[in-house]
């Protein structure tokens, strides 16, 4: 058994920085292009293994040249690659431009990630947390919710990228992790800020879950749950790149459970992995290790 279970997606990033973001039939001139693994299962995959918790991730990569390289990527980073297999498809890619203040636009290819079925949830280990996200089928986030949480495994779900969710599939999570733009859609109502952001969580926690947590960016995270409401505060940094600061959270947050800290101790250690991980450029190269994040939390 794992500590973490990923299911979810492996891409290839194409990665230019830019002055500023290109307007619609306009040509810009970038930096070189960069090729970094990414994508928001491997990257959450990732940044569990680097806290030092044992990971596993299920997941579907092309017959390309991206395959090895990603797959090659996550043994690196010691996370058991058995259950992810090769399809008969492109591996997944984005196309990510970062503007001169670290925001990115992404645009998704899917590729294999898109062939991502029951049967390899079925086949999959068991593990103590398993994480979710939307960049497989959500036919198949369904099913892994559901065969996992009636394990008695802990389900955590990122709804990114953001789409409406069934309440069937909300009924199956313990813990939703949305970002402000996935909690308006999911809660159809405008979130703007901490106020308006709890005023929406609340909303949702009848659908079953357990426990929402907001990440607001450089506003830190809100966790809502009913009995509490607590704002965690982040870390100041010089920021560089966005890119994978929220799977940072995630992995970091998650690593915190496995190791008894209280709900709002995991989510700032979180925020530790977060804010880190928008200092360095690009997704997978950016996220901390262990030791980074405790000597920038002392």
């Amino acid at each position: 058994m794992s500590d973490i279970l990923v299911i979810g997606s492996l891409n290839a990033d194409l990665v230019v920085k830019s002055p500023r973001f290109p307007k619609p039939g306009e040509t810009i001139s970038g930096e070189d292009l960069q090729i970094i693994p990414g994508g928001k299962g491997a990257n959450q995959a990732v940044a569990a293994a680097r806290q030092g918790v044992s990971v596993a991730m299920v997941g579907r990569v092309g017959n390309d040249s991206f395959a090895s390289f990603l797959v090659d990527n996550l043994k690196a980073n010691q996370v058991d690659t058995k259950h992810v297999s090769e399809t008969e498809s492109a591996t997944g890619t984005a196309i990510i431009v970062v503007d001169s203040s670290g925001q990115n636009s992404i645009v998704l290819s899917p590729g294999a990630n898109g062939k991502v079925t029951a049967k390899d949830v079925d086949s999959a280990p068991d593990a103590k947390i398993l994480l979710l996200q939307f960049e497989i089928p959500i036919e198949t986030v369904l099913h892994a919710a559901k065969v996992y949480k009636s394990k008695g495994t802990k389900v955590i779900l990122n709804p990114a990228p953001a789409k409406e969710i069934s309440e069937e599939l909300l009924s199956h999570v313990d813990i939703l992790i949305p970002n402000e733009s996935e909690l308006s859609l999911l809660s159809k109502q405008q979130v703007t800020d901490i106020k308006s952001a709890e005023v929406a969580a609340k909303g949702l926690l009848k659908h079953g879950i357990e426990t929402i947590i907001v990440t607001l960016g450089e506003n830190g995270a809100l966790i809502v749950d009913s009995k509490q409401v607590t704002h965690v505060n982040t870390y100041k940094v010089n920021v560089v790149d966005t890119t994978a600061a929220g799977d940072s959270f995630i992995g970091g947050f998650s690593s915190a459970l496995l190791k008894n800290k209280s709900l709002e101790e995991s989510v700032r250690y979180g925020c530790a992995c977060g804010a880190l991980a928008t200092t360095k450029f690009g997704a997978q190269p950016s996220i901390p290790t262990k030791e980074e994040v405790e000597k920038f939390i002392s």
